[in-house]
């Protein structure tokens, strides 16, 4: 049966975004107000990699999801006109619209907003009709071309559609398709195998948070991850929200089979602290990490940080928007910050097809897997995919992906999808 990547999934969203090119440090004006106060090595992160204070990262994360709710309206009410939203460089929430009746209907609700209105040639809906079209393209294609293509995605920014492809030069497209930009696909960003028997050693009593390291155990298999988000489920009990392909044993999840989790002190084995109670790899990438009862009052907590820190509170949730600031946390690389660069987009990573994700200009490594994602105090998604991730270091990495023409991209699960898969679940804000 031919294998092509338009049967196995619907690979168009109708908000998928990207924004391509370097990765950049913003310059703008600091907005003035009350002081954030963020963890310092959050602050260090922000400097480095953005050359932002935390008030600029936490103003720009709220502008993004005021972007996000006009954004959602627009589609409906001006969907003739409506050619995305996103953040520029320079944090300026802006809103692309197309000629059409409704263009200075439309235009004027963007300013009202505060927001700046771009020209667009393609509305969203015309180039959903592209995306259509390729799709419908490999459909007829053998599986030796229909195979390369890993996912499609609208950018937003450059007003056009981009071909996410596992070889971009066996990759041609029809002249009516010659539109569309071919680009590498990520791939899997896999958890550090581990070597280590799961037997009792250090047992802390302090708070586990996101970031912090963990090492699971099933059917023969030791695999290292960080932590996602605290939260709890529908009657009230504690969960961590974490990668599911950290899971080794994922058929057992929720089982008295399930896999075991303990805490990792270094290369230390701590307490077992949990086992997994969901784990899921089928459009999304996540799982939920139920905690044994002598660790629960361990969960307890909103934080996000790097192991052995102070943590940063998460204070709510938030949507994917281009351009908005985002910072993750992993055992492996710490806190890096960039730019959300893609949302909504479908892509396949390895043998899995996940729906709805989102793309960052982050550099992750092995062992990041399951870790958080904020945009300012807001919880956004989990590590699930890396172009980088089988290199040591993320200065190797960005040396090596530069010279192949690329930037490091680290592939997300959004919070808000898993959220909505799981009624009654919540991300601890307390």
């Amino acid at each position: 049966m031919r294998r092509s990547f338009a049967r196995r999934a619907a690979v168009i969203g109708s908000a998928a975004l990207l924004l391509l090119g370097p990765a950049v440090a913003l310059a703008q004006a600091e907005p003035a107000g009350t002081p954030v106060d963020l963890p310092t090595e959050l602050v260090d992160a922000l400097a480095r990699d953005l050359g932002i204070s935390p008030e600029r990262f936490v103003a720009d994360a709220d502008r993004s999801q005021e972007l996000a709710k006009f954004a959602a309206t627009a589609r409906e009410k001006f969907a003739d006109v409506f050619a995305g939203a996103w953040l520029d460089e320079q944090g300026t929430p802006t809103v692309g619209l197309t000629d059409g009746d409704n263009h200075d209907a439309a235009r004027d609700a963007a300013e009202d907003e505060g927001f700046t209105v771009r020209p667009a040639e393609h509305s969203e809906g015309e180039l959903e009709g592209l995306s259509k079209q390729l799709n419908d393209w490999l459909d007829t294609q053998p599986p030796a071309v229909a195979d390369l293509v890993r996912g499609i995605a609208i950018d937003v920014v450059h007003n056009d559609v981009v071909v996410r492809a596992s070889d971009v030069a066996g990759l041609q497209l029809p002249d009516a398709l010659q539109g569309a930009r071919v680009l590498l696909a990520p791939s899997t960003l896999e958890p550090e195998l581990l070597k280590l028997a799961p037997i009792a050693g250090l047992a802390s009593p302090d708070s586990l948070f996101g970031g912090d390291a963990y090492a699971a155990f099933g059917a023969g298999t030791g695999l290292r991850c960080s932590l996602g988000f605290n939260g709890v489920d529908g009657s009230n009990r504690p969960v961590n929200i974490t990668a599911g392909h950290c899971d080794p044993n994922r058929a057992q999840a929720g089982t008295q089979y399930a896999s075991e989790i303990f805490e990792l002190v270094g290369e230390d084995l701590g307490q077992q602290i949990g086992t997994f109670e969901k784990t899921s790899l089928d459009r999304r990438d996540y799982a939920l990490i139920r905690p044994t009862a002598e660790a629960r009052g361990r969960f307890e907590n909103n934080g996000v940080r790097v192991p052995f820190a102070a943590p940063l509170a998460v204070t709510g949730t938030a949507e994917p928007v281009v351009g908005a600031p985002v910072c993750k946390s992993g055992v492996r690389t710490g806190y890096s910050c960039g730019v959300v660069t893609a949302s909504n987009q479908t892509v396949e990573i390895g043998h899995r097809v996940l729906n709805g994700g989102f793309s960052t200009n982050l550099c992750a490594l092995q062992g990041d897997s399951g870790g958080t994602l904020v945009t300012g105090t807001l919880a956004l998604g989990i590590s699930s995919a890396s172009n980088v991730g089988q290199y040591q270091m993320c200065e190797i990495a960005g040396v090596v992906s530069g010279i192949l023409g690329e930037n490091p991209e680290l592939y997300a699960t959004p919070i808000s999808a898993i959220l909505s898969e799981n009624p009654g679940l919540k991300v601890r804000t307390w």
